[in-house]
């Protein structure tokens, strides 16, 4: 849907009104604030989140346990709430540089998180190799480790970016201009108008471009262990004298990315406690809870068949619809928006502003969050124990249901928690597609904050970081499952 926009957007406007409206000194400057952005804070986010995973897995970090959920902890707090307390610390906040700041302390768990996971079922057997042949620690960490973190790096580097072309709040509330806080101005300006449709298009290409350049870096090198025996355990290198400043680094960056925004939300919530309405606050947060639930519910039904197609029914066919979910999904949600604005009013007016528009939203955003964990529950549920039942008489609907359902319940489960929390901080298609006196946490936090009143936003900011607490311990959670269950696999090979 989203690039059937973008064609049908270019058609519908002509050629040259197209190329009028593209090639303008002021999409120029969107274009170059929008990559600059992108290549200097995606960069930096993978030498935090690669450094910090490091930190953790391979050396005597002291208090390593708590360090390793303290430093996922700041992706429970969504981006724009991020911005909000660093603004509310430095309310002359601005710019490119700003920007890369926001995007580094809020996102780099996106690469901590799986590095993390993929430096934890690493077979330490090629690091003593390597040492044994005379490499020091630096250069066995350059030559053997960095190679074999290279898929992790590299999806949670493209994460990073995509989420940043998608941001609208953080960069909004700083006054850095990008594509999406450009077409979010247009759209209200204007509602869809041809400006912001084209510079929506612009965006869905840079985000394609990026799917298409992660494809063509991730190539098709090898890095599973082959061979059978148990995996060691990897050494940990002492820190020494570096201790110290290991600790302090550390506490720097989780202080200025957890410590400070929630600090700022407290303190303004104490202070506007007297004025916030609990009315308010229950109907917003009952609205985003709703939402929430039904698209949950909805995006697990329409994960689980294509899931199962990918794991039991794989070929090109299944591959390709499995491809195209995440596809939509990397598109950011200004620009799903716009796409089902222009065809609920041109097929569906009758849709325009509903809740089933803006569902249906949710799910075309969140649907790889679902299937992502079912694909992998399905893979780990014996085929043939769903055999053994239809052979002992079973039908086939209760053998799937009493074995295959059962066995993949976790992950859906797992999924449906997820997309439910995701859908509680969503901001942006919320705001262009939610029908009429619809308030949610987000957009109530929006409206609060974009009036300066900093006491009245700060209780759904809150509410928001503490439903979002769970959404990060579980990703940390299975993140370790999986690595546990890689190494077991591993080590019985």
């Amino acid at each position: 849907m989203p690039l059937g926009f973008v064609v049908y957007t270019t058609i519908d406007t002509g050629w040259a009104e197209s190329a009028r409206l593209v090639f303008r000194p002021r999409v120029a400057e969107l274009l170059s604030n929008t990559v600059l952005l992108t290549v200097i804070a995606v960069p930096l986010s993978v030498i935090v989140g690669v450094g910090g995973a490091w930190l953790v897995e391979r050396t005597a970090l002291w208090g390593r346990r708590a360090w390793s959920l303290l430093l996922a902890a700041p992706l429970a707090i969504p981006a724009f709430v991020g911005s909000y307390g660093w603004v509310s610390a430095i309310p002359s906040l601005g710019g490119l540089w700003s920007g890369v700041l926001i995007a580094v302390l809020f996102y780099y768990p996106l690469v901590y998180i799986p590095v993390a996971a993929a430096l934890s079922r690493l077979d330490p057997a090629l690091e003593e190799s390597a040492a044994a042949l005379g490499l020091g620690r630096w250069a066995v960490f350059a030559r053997v480790v960095l190679p074999q973190l290279r898929l992790a790096a590299l999806g949670g580097a493209v994460l990073v970016a995509l989420h940043l072309l998608a941001e609208y709040g953080a960069f909004a509330m700083i006054r850095f201009d990008t594509f999406t806080t450009a077409i979010m101005v247009q759209y209200q300006s204007t509602f869809n108008g041809t400006a912001g449709s084209m510079l929506a298009g612009v965006l869905a290409l840079l985000c394609l471009f990026l799917l298409l350049a992660e494809v063509a870096a991730r190539g098709r090198a090898r890095y599973a262990r082959v061979g059978s025996g148990a995996v060691a355990t990897p050494e940990r290198i002492p820190l020494g004298g570096y201790q110290a400043g290991a600790q302090l680094a550390l506490l720097a960056l989780v202080g200025a990315a957890l410590g400070l925004p929630l600090w700022f939300v407290v303190r303004w919530t104490v202070r506007g406690a007297a004025q916030t309405v609990p009315a308010d606050l229950l109907g917003a947060l009952g609205t985003s809870l709703g939402y929430g639930a039904a698209t949950a519910v909805l995006t697990v039904a329409a994960a689980f068949p294509l899931a199962y197609l990918a794991v039991r029914r794989p070929n090109r066919i299944t591959r390709t619809l499995e491809a195209s979910t995440y596809v939509s999904s990397a598109m950011p949600g200004i620009v799903i928006g716009l796409a089902l604005v222009t065809v609920s009013i041109r097929a569906l007016p009758d849709l325009y502003q509903s809740a089933t528009v803006l569902i249906l939203a949710y799910v075309l955003l969140f649907l790889p969050r679902a299937a992502v964990g079912l694909r992998a529950g399905l893979a780990q549920a014996p085929v043939s124990l769903e055999e053994a039942a239809r052979a002992l008489g079973a039908p086939p609907p209760i053998a799937f249901a009493r074995i295959t359902l059962r066995l993949t319940a976790p992950a859906s489960a797992a999924g449906a928690a997820l997309v439910f929390l995701a859908v509680t901080n969503e901001l942006t298609a919320t705001l262009i597609l939610a029908p009429n006196g619809t308030r949610t946490l987000a957009t109530e936090f929006w409206a609060r904050s974009s009036e300066i009143d900093y006491p009245g936003a700060a209780p759904y900011a809150m509410a928001m970081v503490l439903l979002s607490l769970p959404t990060t311990y579980l990703l940390f959670r299975q993140s370790r499952r999986a690595a546990g269950r890689a190494t077991r696999t591993r080590g019985a090979a």
